[in-house]
């Protein structure tokens, strides 16, 4: 029998907005799971997602008072390097023991600066304490000859991957302290240079590959976290190409925007079984009211309208859900083939919002298979598939998707920096006091 739009109506998923606010503020006030203690080093990205994902919940200032919040400030400027940007965490600050010797063991960290200066940015701090001059310095060391960046300079070498994740981070950094601005800047009566940002567009479109999407290195499979990475690079310089021909003067990207975004659209499957075969329709026998799975011996089965969703074979897979049969959601996967996880409904759909192309994937999609499959229903958050428990990088994607997938309930992220609207906004004041202090 089917269902009726009215039935259908009911079984629409819903955000669980107060068991969310439970999950993160067990994150902030208690001790993370053990599983989190071999990330202590990374403890500033963990930071950013707890204290962001509050925000976007707008319940920063419930949860946590003025002096707490001041604590988190003073916390994130701990971790600054006096020689500019920030550690992931104070552990390597060698403080009166540092010597030209042990130096190496306490660098500056590119995504850290990252996440430090988001999070203060957030907690509305004026950026009057950061060393703002050595950290514009720092930034064109961390840039190699090929335009790519890397993650620490550690005895005059630029150490780390070549990723577009670096690129991402560094791009960002110079783009929350300088805004639009390009050219060399003179602070003190002393002149910064700007990190190059010609041969970091070229860096990016050289890892553009054949299907559309954009690659960590030249003739490597495309990805959706590497794609956002690059595309919300090239945003924050000014170099972005969303209509094509490219540009080369001065050199923008992608080289085909139309094949970036047909790739993206690609993305979103409802393929959501890790264990489950080939993507595929299947259609049940009319006559078929009851779809039937064995699972350990054992019969399960639902009323259905006798159609199931494209992600699995009912009977070919192990697994199915309530929620298979009845929330006909649809996440995005990260590369071609692949199950849907909720992180790519971010990475994916934030690459189609800066293309400027949020209409062209199914948000309402988006949102049944996020709260309706990967939202936690007793601990809150995300996991990473349907079914499983909840982390913080799943939990916080998952809320930044479901904002840009038009989740009322959540403030409005801004697709590029991946976080509030609200937050981004205190930018230009702070451009302005950086500008007047120069």
């Amino acid at each position: 029998m089917a269902i009726s739009k009215a039935e259908d109506a009911m079984l629409e998923p819903q955000l669980d907005k107060v068991r969310h606010v439970k999950y993160w503020t067990r994150c902030i006030k208690t001790l993370l799971p053990h599983q989190y203690t071999s990330n202590d080093s990374n403890r500033m990205y963990l930071a950013f997602f707890i204290v962001s994902a509050l925000d976007l919940l707008d319940a920063l200032d419930a949860v946590s008072n003025e002096e707490e919040r001041q604590g988190y400030v003073n916390w994130v400027y701990r971790c600054q390097h006096p020689d500019g940007g920030f550690r992931m965490w104070p552990g390597t600050d060698l403080g009166a023991r540092s010597n030209p010797e042990n130096v190496q063991w306490d660098p500056a960290n590119i995504p850290a600066t990252y996440f430090g200066l988001a999070i203060l940015l957030i907690l509305k701090d004026d950026f009057k304490r950061l060393n703002y001059e050595a950290t514009l310095a720092w930034l064109p060391k961390m840039q190699r000859p090929d335009g790519s960046f890397g993650e620490t300079l550690v005895n005059g070498r630029v150490e780390g991957g070549q990723d577009p994740r670096f690129g991402y981070c560094a791009t960002g950094i110079r783009y929350m302290l300088r805004g639009s601005s390009t050219g060399d800047l003179s602070v003190n009566s002393r002149t910064i240079p700007d990190v190059n940002l010609d041969t970091f567009v070229r860096c990016v479109r050289v890892a553009e590959a054949y299907e559309g999407g954009i690659a960590d290195a030249p003739f490597h499979e495309p990805h959706a976290g590497y794609t956002f990475c690059s595309l919300g690079a090239l945003g924050f310089i000014g170099r972005l190409n969303t209509k094509g021909p490219v540009d080369e003067t001065p050199p923008t990207a992608p080289c085909d925007p139309g094949a970036v975004v047909s790739w993206l659209v690609h993305r979103q499957t409802e393929l959501t079984d890790p264990d489950a075969g080939v993507d595929s329709e299947f259609t049940a026998p009319e006559d078929m009211d009851d779809v039937r799975r064995t699972e350990n011996g054992k019969a399960s089965g639902a009323q259905h309208d006798g159609t199931v969703p494209a992600h699995q074979d009912p009977v070919g897979t192990t697994a199915i859900s309530i929620f298979d049969l009845l929330v006909d959601g649809a996440g995005m996967n990260g590369r071609i083939n692949k199950v849907a996880d909720t992180c790519y409904g971010f990475w994916s759909g934030a690459s189609l919002h800066i293309m400027q192309q949020p209409n062209l994937y199914d948000q309402e999609a988006i949102r049944r298979y996020l709260i309706g499959k990967t939202q936690h229903p007793v601990l809150g958050g995300h996991g990473k598939f349907p079914g499983d428990l909840p982390d913080l990088l799943h939990s916080y994607l998952g809320l930044a998707a479901l904002s840009l997938a038009g989740c009322k309930e959540i403030k409005p992220v801004d697709a590029r920096m991946c976080l509030s609207k609200e937050a981004c906004a205190r930018l230009p004041a702070i451009w302005q006091s950086f500008s007047a202090g120069r």
